[in-house]
């Protein structure tokens, strides 16, 4: 039996590509449900504009006005899952407006709490994947994984990995140069070597949460967190 059977992952790719074939990032990420799958991860990929997904701080821009929103459905599956990775490309030095998009959506839910009155997404494990031809996966990577933690996502030890191309114009990942024997990235020891401590961070980490049912409660619940020791019954002025 494989290691890490009975848990789940949504990997969200948030590529500009509008076809999921025709996207760099995917490549990447199908080493790291590669990986899981093989381990015993049930998982899923997401091409988020193969969907329709309303702009809004909002559970569902249907109530908005707009006729559809597939983000009720999509959020649905995130919940369902104990492993969320957000894959990107980096434009313009950032993450892509598509996963800007998928962080604000999930933050739409930062109100809710689970069973225990923790934020909704507390027990669950985040991760991001990064890929372009420019400078720039640590910056994308320190917004997704921030962004993920604040509303409740345990970060795994280096819960990140990418691959970047020269600078300026150049190959992306997987595309094959002339006179190349091996599609750019795919060769790279450094790419490979992160992305496979990064997935398995990830399932033992969302290994450990399941198995101990989450994670512990005690001064971080909104609702009662003054019955512990906390902040404000604290002397500031103390050395």
């Amino acid at each position: 039996m494989a290691q890490f059977s009975g848990l789940t992952a949504v990997i969200l790719n948030c590529s500009l590509q509008h076809e999921a074939k025709e996207s760099h990032t995917r490549l990447l990420l199908n080493r790291v449900a590669g990986i899981m799958r093989t381990e015993g991860v049930e998982v899923e990929i997401i091409h988020m504009l193969e969907h329709r997904v309303g702009f809004g701080m909002v559970t569902d821009t249907t109530s908005l006005g707009d006729e559809r929103d597939d983000w009720p459905g999509i959020h649905a599956k995130i919940m369902d899952a104990d492993i969320l990775v957000i894959g990107t490309p980096i434009w313009l030095g950032v993450k892509s407006s598509v996963a800007t998009l998928a962080i604000e959506r999930l933050y739409a839910y930062s109100g809710e709490t689970n069973e225990h009155g923790q934020y909704l997404y507390y027990g669950k494990v985040g991760g991001c994947v990064v890929t372009g031809n420019e400078d720039g996966v640590k910056a994308c990577s320190m917004e997704t994984l921030y962004a993920l933690s604040h509303i409740g996502y345990t970060i795994p030890p280096q819960a990140d990995c990418g691959w970047l191309g020269e600078i300026g114009p150049g190959p992306s990942y997987g595309d094959t140069p002339d006179g190349a024997d091996v599609p750019a990235g795919f060769d790279s020891e450094f790419t490979n070597k992160n992305a496979t401590i990064m997935t398995w961070n990830l399932m033992h980490t969302a290994k450990m949460l399941k198995e101990q049912g989450g994670f512990p409660v005690g001064g971080n619940v909104a609702e009662t967190w003054r019955d512990y020791t906390n902040a404000e019954d604290q002397d500031p002025h103390a050395d």
